[in-house]
């Protein structure tokens, strides 16, 4: 994988070349998430785009196989570090899809110059303004991961302004420690497993130990409503219906009265992971554009942008749907047997409701 000097320090990307053919090929950018690396969509969701896109991947600085600064990471030096990868490879505008933190750095690049966005998936992101709004709806489902992590006996609060760094730099400490994780935290620590755990546990906690990294990462983002009111381009959000980050995506559906919204039912924060399936196939309708055609209202009420969710999603190869009480109802091997369960269901139902 190419390692070039970018924006003064080294940086680790790689580029995968897309099945169609001609010059006007369109540029796909990925960027990661905190306490990750350029693996978190190379396997899923590179290959498949790559059949229509040239796709760009990178490895965040301090993390992957890029070089660990002593500073540098604040959300406006990160989206620098990007615009000059652009720049050097000669990409003059691309579609973004970004997940977690890597949508605080594209939405930063989007402030700096918003031409060279095409459009957006941003995907569980949560922004510095809409922590601070007054009247802030609370976090419901943080309420059981509160108690969860008191059960067990860890020390961290969801209210705190750094709770998401935090829990990272805890699940790392645990994961090095080998300290048994509870399944019904597994989620959490999604970025910790696999073949390459131990190292990226032990890089983030350097990160956070020997850098200012923290500090800067946590810091205000720069992206104020009069920045975010500003842009123009496309953009589908995605946003997991049991993620903290759901605040974020309540506060835009008023911000951005003409993007996409979705929720993925029963998710959270890294949905993208566990429920590609279903991510791919919204991304995929929002690019060629079938998004576009659906009224953002229903009828008979006023305009008002809201979460959509399908209903019917595909993970591990089987096919599930959720009721509207969000009880999740599978699994299925074809998605006409989930269907026809469904109709029944409802027979059911309507049948006992009279």
């Amino acid at each position: 994988m190419p390692v070039e000097i970018i924006n003064g320090h080294r940086l680790n990307y790689v580029q995968m070349n897309s099945e169609q053919s001609g010059d006007q090929v369109e540029d796909l950018i990925m960027v990661h998430g905190l306490a990750t690396n350029m693996a978190f969509w190379y396997f899923q969701y590179a290959p498949a785009f790559s059949k229509r896109y040239r796709i760009t991947l990178y490895d965040l600085r301090g993390h992957g196989r890029s070089e660990m600064t002593e500073s540098g990471y604040t959300p406006h030096n990160l989206a620098t570090d990007l615009q000059s990868l652009l720049d050097h490879l000669g990409i003059k505008r691309a579609y973004f899809i970004v997940h977690s933190f890597g949508g605080i750095i594209a939405l930063n690049l989007a402030c700096i110059d918003p031409t060279r966005v095409a459009g957006l998936i941003l995907a569980d992101t949560h922004i510095y303004t809409f922590r601070q709004l007054q009247g802030e709806k609370s976090w419901e489902y943080g309420k059981k991961i509160q108690s969860l992590l008191h059960q067990y006996g860890l020390d961290l609060e969801i209210h705190n302004s750094k709770f998401g760094c935090k829990l990272l730099t805890l699940m790392a400490q645990m994961q090095i420690e080998e300290k048994s994780i509870p399944e019904n935290l597994a989620e959490l620590i999604i970025p910790y497993s696999g073949k390459f755990s131990n190292r990226t546990a032990m890089q983030w906690l350097n990160l956070m130990t020997n850098t200012s990294a923290e500090n800067e990462l946590m810091s205000e983002d720069g992206l104020t409503l009069e920045k975010l009111q500003k842009f123009n381009f496309p953009i589908l959000s995605i946003y997991g219906e049991n993620s903290q980050a759901k605040l974020t995506g309540r506060q835009l559906l008023d911000i951005w009265p003409n993007a996409e919204f979705r929720h993925v039912r029963g998710a959270g924060h890294f949905f993208l992971t566990s429920r590609s399936d279903e991510v791919l196939t919204i991304c995929n309708q929002f690019l060629n554009g079938e998004l576009t055609n659906n009224p953002k209202y229903r009828n008979g009420e006023d305009f008002k942008n809201y979460f959509r969710c399908e209903r019917f999603f595909k993970s591990n190869g089987k096919w599930f749907f959720f009721t509207r009480e969000s009880t999740r109802i599978g699994p299925f091997i074809e998605l006409n047997e989930a269907k026809k369960f469904v109709g029944s269901y409802l027979s059911k139902i309507i049948t006992n409701d009279r």
